[in-house]
């Protein structure tokens, strides 16, 4: 994978400071700033205001890229993670405080269970698992008991996230939402050819549904093109009932897995490729489709990757899961 290592201005400012230390300066140079590793995965927060980057949690086994949340009190993680072993059925539910403590293994089974979901008042989690025939919808407490089945399609459920009364996922390659108790299933987006294979690996379709806090409108990405194996996509919005279906981007990078921000006026999410360069790099948008940039630190190197950012309570952080390529 490649990423973009410096920018032009950091360039400049480096340029800058080699200049004024070759002409004397007796200022103190400032610490140059590296990201923190030990194993191959973890979780990281980034505060925006500084670029300054802090290691939660370490882990040599793998994190499912594509689902870390964050409860609306703001002070505990939820994610899925390999545990004794390297297949599907190895991820586990797991929770941590934002501070790197109190790490719990949430569910211990042979099935494979992912993309966690808080409930609005943190006290359950939605979670996909696969212990029938395909993956289906289930519900715990925060602490990992009364496991049960919510929904089941009939068909592959994915992509779950939960906000207000209403849950969101993906199944049949449109988004979905359906009551908080599992009923009242309606699907609220029709993409062109969805279900139309090409050469990526999806068919054409929406995915990765995700709620603004005041579960009124839904962020997705739908894939347009599928002559890359990358995927060309662009972001959506569309309001909960199905209505003001609106694009955010146009340039059918490899690009999703967004998140609202708590005052509903930024979205952050992740450009993994452009084109069939890989990237992995963090981008913010506003909800509007304006003001879309990189967010990614400029010292961030070219072998560590983001994934599935999410904004802390009060927007000035971002969480997110990042990975050592090896």
């Amino acid at each position: 994978m490649h990423k973009t290592t410096m920018t032009l201005t950091a360039l400049i400012l480096l340029s800058s400071m080699h200049m004024l230390g070759c002409a004397g300066s007796s200022s103190p140079q400032p610490v140059a700033k590296t990201v923190p590793q030990q194993a191959e995965w973890g979780i990281y927060e980034l505060e925006l205001s500084t670029q300054d980057v802090r290691l939660v949690y370490s882990t040599p086994y793998e994190i499912q890229s594509s689902a870390l949340r964050l409860n609306k009190a703001g002070d505990k993680l939820i994610f899925a993670q390999k545990i004794e072993g390297s297949s599907d059925n190895n991820f586990e539910i797991c929770s941590i405080d934002v501070d790197g403590s109190n790490l719990r293994r949430l569910t211990e089974n042979s099935f494979w269970d992912l993309y966690p979901a808080w409930s609005p008042d943190g006290t359950k989690i939605a979670f996909l698992s696969k212990r029938d025939h395909d993956l289906d919808i289930y519900l715990m407490d925060k602490n990992g008991d009364n496991v049960q089945k919510l929904y089941d399609s009939g068909d592959n459920d994915a992509d779950i996230d939960w906000a207000g009364n209403s849950l969101v996922f993906t199944s049949q390659f449109a988004i979905w939402r359906m009551k908080e108790d599992g009923t009242q299933p309606i699907r609220i987006t029709n993409p062109p050819s969805r279900g139309e294979w090409g050469q990526a690996n999806l068919p054409k379709g929406d995915y990765d549904p995700r709620l603004s806090y005041d579960g009124n409108r839904i962020v997705f990405e739908r894939l347009e093109d599928t002559t890359l194996s990358n995927g060309g996509y662009n972001l959506f919005v569309v309001n909960l009932d199905g209505t003001g279906e609106t694009r955010l981007t146009d340039n059918n990078y490899a690009q999703g897995l967004a998140n609202w921000s708590h005052s509903g006026e930024r979205i952050v999410y992740v450009v993994a490729a452009i084109g069939g360069v890989g990237k992995y790099d963090m981008y913010m948008i506003n909800s509007d489709g304006n003001d879309n940039h990189n967010i990614t630190p400029y010292y961030f190197p070219a072998d560590f990757l983001c994934h599935s950012p999410v904004f802390s309570k009060g927007d000035a952080r971002i969480f997110f899961i990042g990975q050592w390529w090896q």
